[in-house]
């Protein structure tokens, strides 16, 4: 039996908090989280081991791929996940702090110092009060660790990252697809990364150096796909230059609807040098300025997406459409409850045709008391929430009745437990609307497969989403079945209609007029 002492597992503490914040949607508050992600302590490790955790693929990519270095002590804090809405609460943001303080208090009591600190983030979130809880939350966690122990995290790609975001945090690396299909990888490389900044033995591992540049650009929503056009030329840019003295280039796109002082797009760039660091992310934010222009948002007007679907709902030859309601997508602060296009395209006439998850918790609840089959007044929006969520009276069925559980099979919730709260299919006309208690955008076809609707039957479907469905619907719309549809909202990728109130001004598209170089 050896007498060496064993060598000391790392002590890594991990946790996060995601939000994307609409400066022009309802608050955020703690009931929004504890009906999406709210986890901490044991709760957190046991669903990191479930098949189909809640937690966000950053988390369960970076947990996988730390075990397969090696054993680790896993320190849970706390993960609160939401999608995106407006600013969170203020009170239940500085709870959320004092918890995430007291749980890695609590471990270096237990267990003495951690050597590392993952979080899984957003990036895009603002306060009530505070317009940078990203870096609130980092400056919280490094008061307990101190400067040397290595914090890294993910980023969303439309994060809108300050400097003091980056100044706080060792490492951040963001997505680099968009729909965001990467989050479990960029997690892992989260993992790899530690590897270099933990180093081996008692002697502390390397330090890299990181490049910033904040660009007065916002780029429309619609216009930030990765599978092709400006945005994916530009990842592609950004990933050239990754190899032995380059780490990671990360390019986000910024939330172009925080309405923040954060807003624009950013460059970060992780080197071994920060003279190698800041060219890079000079070099790449030169191309981003240089290519601004080709980032247009190109929308199709109500009456045409009523006339385009009719025309498919009647002629059988005819490819099916996918209506993208952009200005209205949950995950990016929208209600998810605009009328717009079920009301012009019911008074058109259309014809096979589904639309959803339409936010309406009052209507799931009602068509839950009546039960299947029966016909009723279907009254979208009877409490309207926003501007744009006007209030809309259909003759209605009810279809379909579900506890609104399932879990994802594509695109950004495959292997996810998604919950849509009661939710129910009902027929409109010769539309079929999914209603939900939940706000959800349409990640995935499980929001209307797990109702009994077939997709593949469909002449038209409209979906409350901006982008992200793109990688759940593809296996049934290509890209030329695609059509942005351009209705009012709080999403809406149209800038010049937004009425801004804090963005840093001259910024491009707003002030077309203006020059930038990188600094």
């Amino acid at each position: 039996m050896s007498n060496q002492p064993q060598p000391k597992l790392p002590r890594i503490a991990f946790g996060g908090f995601m939000l994307e914040s609409n400066n022009h949607s309802p608050v955020a508050t703690e009931a929004e989280f504890r009906d999406a992600v709210l986890l901490e302590g044991a709760a957190l490790l046991a669903d990191i081991a479930k098949p189909a955790p809640a937690v966000p693929p950053t988390v369960t990519g970076f947990t996988k791929a730390m075990d397969e270095y090696g054993a680790w002590q896993k320190l849970p804090l706390v993960m609160a996940a939401v999608g995106a809405s407006g600013p969170v609460d203020q009170d239940f943001f500085d709870w959320l702090v004092r918890r995430m303080v007291e749980e890695l208090q609590q471990h270096i009591r237990d267990g003495g110092p951690v050597d590392a600190i993952f979080l899984s983030q957003h990036g895009a979130a603002i306060g009530t009060r505070d317009i940078d809880p990203d870096a609130t939350l980092f400056a919280a966690l490094r008061d307990v660790v101190g400067p040397d122990v290595p914090l890294i995290a993910t980023l969303d790609l439309h994060a809108n990252v300050s400097r003091a975001m980056i100044d706080l945090t060792s490492m951040m690396v963001s997505y680099r697809c968009n729909p965001h299909t990467d989050m479990a990888d960029r997690g892992a490389d989260c993992a790899r990364h530690l590897q270099r900044l933990l180093g081996k033995g008692p002697e502390r591992g390397e330090r890299p150096a990181r490049g910033f540049q904040k660009l007065p650009f916002i780029p429309p929503s619609t216009s930030q796909n990765t599978k092709a056009g400006p945005y994916a030329d530009l990842i592609a840019f950004g990933q050239r230059y990754v190899g032995e003295d380059v780490w990671d280039v990360s390019i986000n796109s910024g939330f172009s609807l925080g309405d923040t002082p954060k807003n624009g797009m950013s460059v970060i760039v992780t080197a071994d040098t920060q003279a190698r660091a800041d060219q890079v992310a000079r070099e790449v934010a030169a191309q981003a300025w240089a290519t601004r222009h080709d980032f247009v948002a190109r929308l199709t007007s109500i009456e045409q997406c009523a006339a385009m679907a009719l025309a498919a709902s009647r002629d059988a030859g005819k490819p099916a459409l996918l209506f993208a309601d952009v200005a209205d997508n949950p995950g990016g602060g929208g209600g998810g409850n605009t009328p717009y296009l079920l009301d012009a395209f019911y008074k058109a006439g259309v014809e096979g045709c589904a639309l959803g998850p339409f936010f309406d918790p009052e209507l799931a609840a009602e068509a839950h008391r009546l039960g299947e089959g029966v016909q009723f007044p279907a009254a979208f929006n009877r409490k309207p929430s926003t501007e744009f969520s006007g209030t809309l009276t259909l003759p209605g069925r009810v279809v379909k009745l579900s506890d609104g559980l399932f879990v994802g099979r594509r695109g950004m919730a495959a292997g996810r437990q998604m919950d849509m709260g009661k939710a129910a299919a009902i027929q409109v006309g010769g539309i079929t609307v999914v209603v939900t208690t939940y706000r959800h955008q349409a990640l995935d076809p499980m929001f209307f497969e797990s109702l009994g609707i077939d997709l593949h039957k469909l002449r038209s479907l409209i979906v409350k989403s901006r982008g992200h469905f793109r990688a759940g619907f593809d296996d049934i719309f290509t890209d030329q079945q695609i059509i942005e549809a351009d209705a009012p909202g709080l999403t809406t990728p149209m800038l010049q209609r937004v009425p801004w109130r804090e963005v840093p001004r001259p910024i491009f598209p707003l002030d077309p007029e203006m020059d930038w170089t990188p600094a």
